[in-house]
């Protein structure tokens, strides 16, 4: 057992890099990485890609993600979590009411218009923009379209509001807890954040820290690649048609094909993620046999 996805817990404090690092030392791998970052205050799942499914990073880290968050409607932060400079501090929460609450998250439904927070990795003339906020510079950055499939209000402690969110990839939950206080009149940062849902992957099923040192139970909680990527559409070939694949050979295919990425398989194997084109399978990725 070599290659697979392993969902793991991560707890606040280390650095999603961090995660990976122990995974490194602890199954003897260096190819792992992971399909979406953390940030150190944040916990939750992490789905790490061990050895050849490294390879399958791209088509996990596209998936929607649930998370839990606390969010405080007492002041603004610099970096839009509890980690920054609180600035704008108000006592404008106390008229809140829970109605009032529910309703204003009702309006981040949908597909929303999103500024990423200033302190975030996204690059604007080639830097990163933390860099320049941590230089006290302010840049620009462009709002982008992201989904907010589902929110609902799980506490109503204000100044603290507890949100369960289901969003697409590329979502800054910092960012939605400073617009909800911007549309409320209050402020709005992020006190805690837990993931935990990747798609169909649960945090309940990840594994601790600690349990990576743990042959047995690392083994038991092992995801398969194509258990991995149940989420695709999936083709089953016969040895021959395998063969041709992992060559990196098109082949004709006799049965409709769907659009976008199609995993192959070969005898519950992994053989490649391919393409549809006028009936001819492309090969995007191939994978040898272990």
């Amino acid at each position: 057992m070599s290659d697979f996805v392993l969902p793991v817990d991560k707890p606040v404090g280390p650095t999603s890099h961090d995660v990976v690092a122990r995974a490194r030392r602890a199954l003897g791998e260096k190819r792992i990485g992971h399909t979406g970052t953390l940030d150190p205050f944040a916990s939750g799942l992490l789905l790490l890609c061990v050895g050849q499914a490294t390879r399958l990073a791209e088509f996990l880290s596209g998936l929607s993600k649930t998370y839990i968050a606390d969010v405080m409607l007492d002041a603004f932060t610099d970096t839009d979590d509890r980690t920054g400079q609180r600035i704008r501090e108000t006592d404008a929460w106390r008229s809140l009411d829970e109605a009032r609450v529910r309703s204003a998250l009702r309006h981040f439904t949908g597909t929303i218009s999103q500024v990423p927070p200033a302190f975030s990795a996204r690059k604007v003339g080639g830097e990163r923009s933390y860099r320049a906020a941590r230089r006290g510079e302010t840049l620009e950055l462009p709002a982008t379209d992201v989904t907010i499939h589902s929110i609902e209000l799980l506490k109503f402690e204000p100044p603290l509001v507890r949100i369960e969110v289901t969003c697409s990839s590329g979502t800054y939950v910092r960012a939605l807890a400073r617009d909800i206080g911007r549309f409320l009149n209050v402020g709005g940062y992020l006190q805690a954040l837990r993931r935990t849902r990747i798609g169909d992957f649960d945090v309940e099923r990840a594994i601790t820290l600690e349990q990576l040192d743990d042959p047995a139970v690392v083994a038991a909680h092992a995801i398969q690649p194509l258990d991995a990527l149940a989420h695709l559409p999936r083709l089953d070939v016969d040895a021959t048609t395998a063969d041709r694949l992992r060559h990196g050979q098109r082949v004709p295919s006799e049965e409709p094909l769907p659009q976008g990425d199609i995993v192959v398989a070969s005898a519950d194997r992994l053989i490649a993620i391919a393409t549809s084109r006028d009936g001819v399978l492309h090969p995007r990725k191939v994978f040898t046999e272990a």
